[in-house]
């Protein structure tokens, strides 16, 4: 079984197809590494693709300590499958929780980022919106570890953000539900609590964000409330970012529009790679409806 080792020692199971210039997915909170297949088969006709299982995701390790879990570790595991591979620089796609994840790479390891692609990211960051995440996701911890995943997934899978998943592709929906119901109980007890609830907010990062030069497309949902507030914060804040806001989608968009997200993140990694990306003008941010700055 492909894996790679960790700082920490623990094992991530990972899966890879292609050749060529690297791209690593980093999966949400409700998927794992089966949920990047529409984009395996596609990217892989002309970049090595990896999709990997975050720690508490089996095949890959389940630790039983809680220590194990937080944001920086989650980080530090892409950072982990990027070097353990001979990655060198790799275009980075992360959804939701991969997606914070990956807006952390470009913080923490810049170096090992030739792109980043943060998609559906901000739940529970908007401001006043906290108190509300924390009681929210201790009530899920509670649940998951009282039902076990199997039932708890029925639960999770019909979130709000996800009900037009289910409207516009009713198979691959319950194909996503039922793989969700696969998960690990402990794993995802775990990880809801150590990455999820205890994960620094994004408006507290301004300062790094503001500071962060790795090409960067955000990408929301128009019916993913919870992270349109967020996506605009980062892309007045990141200067070398783009944001995509994506029609009548909810928050697993990936899955639910697979052609459009594809053709978007194409689009963004061959300018990347063209060397064509170029930071925002710094004139477009003075203020001003009518007339520009004044050089």
């Amino acid at each position: 079984m492909p894996t790679v080792r960790t700082d920490d020692g623990v094992g991530l199971y990972y899966e890879e197809a292609g050749s060529g210039t690297p791209m690593v997915f980093v999966h949400e909170y409700a998927g794992d590494h089966r949920s990047w297949e529409m984009q395996m088969r596609f990217f892989s006709r002309r970049y090595r693709c990896i999709t990997f299982g975050a720690r508490g995701y089996p095949p890959s390790d389940v630790p039983t300590d809680p220590e194990k879990y937080s944001q920086d570790r989650a980080t530090d595991d892409i950072a982990a499958v990027i070097s353990g591979l001979g990655l060198g620089q790799a275009h980075v796609v992360g959804l939701s929780m991969g997606g914070f994840a990956t807006l952390h790479l470009g913080l923490r390891h810049p170096q090992l980022a030739r792109s980043l692609v943060a998609a559906g990211v901000g739940y529970g960051a908007a401001p006043g919106k906290t108190a509300q995440f924390h009681a929210e996701t201790d009530a899920a911890i509670a649940r998951i570890r009282a039902e076990g995943m199997d039932r708890f997934g029925l639960t999770y899978s019909r979130g709000p953000t996800r009900l037009v998943f289910e409207e516009k592709d009713p198979r691959g929906y319950a194909e996503f539900q039922q793989q969700l119901r696969e998960h690990n109980t402990e794993g995802s007890a775990l990880t809801m609590n150590g990455v999820q609830r205890r994960r620094p907010n994004l408006f507290d990062l301004k300062d790094g964000f503001a500071r962060m030069t790795v090409p960067t497309l955000v990408i929301a949902g128009d019916e993913d409330d919870p992270t349109l507030e967020a996506s605009i914060y980062l892309k007045r804040t990141i200067s070398s970012s783009a944001l995509l806001v994506m029609p009548k989608c909810g928050h697993t968009m990936n899955l639910e529009d697979p052609d459009a997200f594809n053709r978007a993140v194409l689009d963004f990694v061959t300018q990347v790679d063209g060397g064509t990306w170029r930071n925002r003008i710094p004139a477009s941010l003075a203020g001003g409806i009518i007339a520009a700055a004044e050089k």
